[in-house]
């Protein structure tokens, strides 16, 4: 599996593969109408312009398979939320079902990690919803439970934690 850096160029995959992510790891977490009326293209755009804004710290990486399709993705950078003692952050990642728990996660991790630390950041924070099954993951990637809040997807309000590394 190759890890590298992703360009503008890999917008289209990239949303892509955070729509189909998004219907198979949070079924049964937010409610499946939410989940149905995903759009790809709503999220082409945003990722375009994402790549058009990004901050000096901010790196997203992909993950790509023997086929040279993108699998899977990682972006950090900044922290949006400074006031919570952090000055780097792990905005997400995410993997075709298929390819999760074969250790890519891990390995797109480690890049945003190293890429925030060659950036002279020290710590970093990851927002995750309670229910993700991918929690277990953070933790033991090191990380800890900071705090929770409430966040509201489509008509819910859903419980959702602040993982820190401090340092990272």
């Amino acid at each position: 599996m190759l890890i590298r850096e992703a360009t503008i160029a890999d917008a289209v995959q990239i949303a892509s593969v955070h729509v189909k992510s998004w219907q198979t790891t949070y079924r049964g977490i937010i409610a499946d109408d939410y989940l149905d009326s995903l759009s790809v293209d709503q999220r082409i755009r945003n990722w375009k312009w994402t790549f058009n804004n990004m901050n000096v710290h901010d790196r997203i990486f992909v993950a790509v398979a023997d086929n040279g399709r993108i699998v899977g993705f990682a972006n950090g950078g900044g922290c949006r939320e400074p006031e919570r003692g952090y000055d780097s952050e792990l905005y997400a990642i995410y993997l075709l079902e298929p390819y999760q728990r074969a250790g890519i996660g891990k390995q797109l991790f480690r890049h945003v990690r190293d890429a925030l630390r060659n950036t002279d950041r020290s710590s970093m924070m990851l927002w995750v919803l309670a229910d993700n099954p991918s929690l277990t993951f953070y933790l033991a990637q090191g990380g800890q439970i900071i705090d929770q809040q409430e966040i509201r997807i489509g008509n819910e309000d859903l419980p959702e934690l602040l993982i820190g590394w401090n340092p990272i």
